[in-house]
């Protein structure tokens, strides 16, 4: 079923056309990567279903990667890969209902779009390369439709250069060495958003931090690593029983020897650079671990919507900071929201807009938001009350009003907070 409306052919946020009338279930990429050079070429076989009567379909493929065939169990007459889009005809219509499969051969250097938030995607990295997609920046290394509201499973194979190590999202199903190269098999079996598919190659070492946390990092950082995220497992157990089940078999992080502006979450894992690991930014360890619930299974319909992810991601760098450190989330909300009083209040975070939508406005009063609802039922019934979110949404995607559903009677808070710039009063 379509996520869009019929009067929808865009993008709001992104600025780009949707991709409509289908719905692809599953990617398998075949990829070999030569990491100096920042070579690629891959096979991408997409198992799609068609929603509607399909003449010609569209995929998102950014311009610095060149396709060189494309096959179809229902017959493509032509293809066009032009102003980051592929564009492929049909020799005959595809009835609504068909599945079929699409082939799609290509290659090129890969590297990142650039965006009204930066440059996002593929970036190579001193001596290796990491993806960062949020929120379109999947089409930068491979064929896909590369919207929040259509997930799928993946089957992922690199071939990279010795002595590289790959990271994929999803379960290492085996390696195999052949020469001076090394395929690696991953597999993700639960549905994942485009942007939460990542590709991670450097000179990293494998090493457990707990019973279902563990690290990739350059060896000479893992005791620098082992002090940084001693307690992620703690967190993993505390939003656990905060929120339900911890939605995945086992959460990793990557850590560059590069520094990054900001770490970033993907699909069962989140990458960091060697300048997180100083002790100042544990708060980001537990914002990160938090969006395996918020934005990882609880997916977004819309980018408008992008509170919820981080609204939620950052209240549970507060409830981990009363919970490791003693600070009372309570104080975590008055400093915060001291903080907007002094920023302008124009914006509705309930509807941001592209330019603000990773504001930090958004952030922080999406999670005083969660607070005010909090104070506003009581502790047993609000976290009751997320706790039935969470499970409904599991592996699916939720727009605010599933929130508000379980909420009950919350309008006066839920508009006044989402819907209006004035900032409320702090919630006690």
């Amino acid at each position: 079923m379509t996520n869009h409306t019929p009067s929808e052919t865009r993008d709001a946020y992104t600025g780009v056309d949707f991709n409509l009338g289908f719905h692809v279930r599953h990617y398998g990429l075949d990829l070999t990567y030569r990491v100096r050079p920042n070579r690629l070429e891959g096979t991408a076989t997409l198992h799609v279903v068609a929603e509607d009567d399909l003449s010609a379909i569209t995929l998102d493929l950014t311009g610095r990667l060149s396709v060189r065939r494309v096959k179809a169990s229902a017959r493509v007459a032509r293809f066009k890969h032009s102003g980051h889009k592929l564009r492929l005809t049909f020799a005959e219509t595809v009835p609504a209902g068909t599945e079929f499969t699409l082939e799609v051969r290509y290659g090129g250097n890969p590297g990142p779009r650039r965006t009204a938030w930066g440059e996002i995607g593929w970036e190579e990295l001193t001596d290796g390369s990491l993806v960062a997609s949020q929120p379109n920046g999947a089409a930068t290394w491979f064929p896909c439709d590369d919207t929040p509201s259509r997930k799928s499973t993946y089957d992922v194979r690199v071939t990279a250069d010795d002595p590289y190590y790959v990271v994929v999202n999803g379960e290492l199903l085996g390696r195999v060495a052949r020469g001076s190269a090394t395929t690696w098999h991953y597999q993700a079996e639960l549905p994942v958003a485009s942007y939460l598919m990542t590709v991670q190659t450097g000179d990293y070492q494998r090493f457990e931090l707990g019973a279902r946390t563990h690290a990739w990092a350059p060896p000479e950082l893992e005791a620098e690593v082992r002090r940084a995220f001693a307690r992620q497992e703690e967190m993993l157990d505390l939003f656990e029983t905060t929120f339900g089940d911890y939605p995945y078999k086992s959460y990793g992080v990557v850590i560059t020897e590069d520094e990054l502006e900001i770490p970033l979450e993907a699909h069962g894992l989140s990458t960091f650079g060697v300048n997180h690991l100083d002790p100042e930014w544990e708060r980001l360890l537990a914002h990160e671990v938090a969006h395996q619930w918020f934005g990882n299974s609880l997916g977004l319909k819309r980018w408008s919507d992008i509170w919820l992810n981080e609204g939620f991601a950052c209240y549970c760098e507060w409830l981990w900071a009363e919970h490791a450190h003693g600070i009372p989330v309570a104080d975590s909300v008055r400093e915060h929201y001291e903080g907007l009083v002094k920023k302008p209040q124009d914006i509705v975070i309930g509807d941001p807009g592209p330019k603000d939508m990773f504001d930090d406005r958004v952030y922080k009063r999406g999670a005083i938001t969660l607070h005010a609802l909090r104070v506003s039922l009581g502790d047993d019934a609000f976290f009751a009350a997320v706790r039935r979110y969470v499970t409904a949404g599991r592996h699916s995607l939720v727009e605010p009003a599933d929130l508000r559903a379980e909420l009950g009677d919350v309008d006066a808070v839920w508009d006044a907070w989402l819907h209006q710039p004035a900032l409320p009063e702090c919630p006690q």
